[in-house]
């Protein structure tokens, strides 16, 4: 039943969320985040590997405050998260083993468009360095840059090269490399899909873009990307189906020479399935910690019922 509430509620769950959400609303006096820990394979709950993850912990979030959810977009460093949703809001909150933690938040504030309306403050994507942040905005095809921590607005474009990317299927993805360009990637409608390196700040109207290519696992899409340490990149790739409800694949590719038309690309190294935990895959993060690298993911659920975000943590292991 719950796959075909799914599939009936698919065409809509990439723009969905209750109209209420879009509007300044009053919160709750404290914003709170639940953390219940969950399985990586609820058959088999002992599992803690998948191919080259090591699962080190897996939540299933949920809170007090309405606004907390859709999440597209997550930025994890030391003990607490920053998570941005694709209808605007921005959560701040501790990364618990378990239990109720406070969190803060806020509506994204500056953007473009009408604040009220969630098509023009549907965030996708976000880099977070320092005291600025990154955000692009699907719908709008835009990419703003905040200061930190206040989000005061500093800079923003829509640049020509991302222009013509249609509406649901712009900006999903955007990584800062070590020298400080950007890579944009479109969310496409199957097989490739077209992504931009910029050469310096996207945000900055006038900065050169090159275009490139990225090829995602046949039938999935990108839904976000991340920079390792080593300059290799991570890439989330995310599918639906009738029968098999939502599935993810993690691939990781090295970076090819960056010319015009460039093809980027990964060798899968896990596969989110039945029975493996997995719903509506979107947001990744990568921090570093003395065992090694750690690989955040988590879900949107599209602010339904029919979902779940989860939030899980594993190690990289290749």
């Amino acid at each position: 039943m719950r796959i075909i509430l799914l599939l009936a509620a698919w065409p809509f769950l990439g723009t969905f969320a209750p109209l209420s959400l879009q509007k300044e609303m009053p919160a709750p006096p404290v914003s709170r985040v639940a953390f219940q820990p969950v399985p990586l394979n609820e058959s088999a709950p002992g599992q803690k590997r998948l191919s080259e993850l090591l699962y080190l912990g897996g939540w299933s979030l949920t809170s007090n405050d309405r606004r907390f959810g859709g999440i597209s977009a997550i930025h994890v460093e030391g003990d607490e998260a920053l998570a941005a949703g694709d209808a605007g809001w921005l959560a701040r909150f501790p990364v618990a083993l378990g239990g109720v933690v406070g969190a803060e938040i806020r509506a994204i504030g500056s953007g473009p468009g009408d604040p009220s309306e969630k098509s023009d403050r549907d965030i996708e994507a976000m880099v977070v360095r320092g005291n600025r942040a990154w955000i692009a905005f699907e719908q709008a095809n835009a990419v703003w840059r905040y200061a930190l921590p206040g989000w005061r607005a500093q800079s923003s474009a829509v640049p020509p090269a991302m222009r013509q990317w249609e509406a649901n299927s712009g900006p999903e993805a955007m990584v800062r490399l070590a020298d400080g360009r950007f890579i944009v990637f479109s969310e496409g409608g199957g097989g490739d899909s077209e992504a931009v390196l910029f050469s310096g700040d996207p945000a900055v109207p006038g900065t050169k873009a090159t275009k490139l290519r990225y090829r995602p696992p046949e039938g999935y899409r990108i839904t976000d990307a991340a920079v390792l340490p080593d300059g290799r990149l991570l890439f989330l790739n995310r599918d639906f189906s009738l029968f098999g409800g939502f599935s993810a694949k993690l691939t990781l590719g090295a970076l090819p020479p960056l010319r015009e038309g460039a093809l980027l690309t990964g060798v899968e190294i896990a596969d989110f399935k039945r029975p493996v935990i997995t719903d509506n895959l979107e947001a990744l993060s990568v921090t570093q910690d003395p065992s090694g690298t750690i690989v955040w993911i988590a879900s949107d659920d599209n602010y339904t019922a029919l979902q779940r975000t989860l939030l899980l943590k594993f190690r990289l292991l290749v």
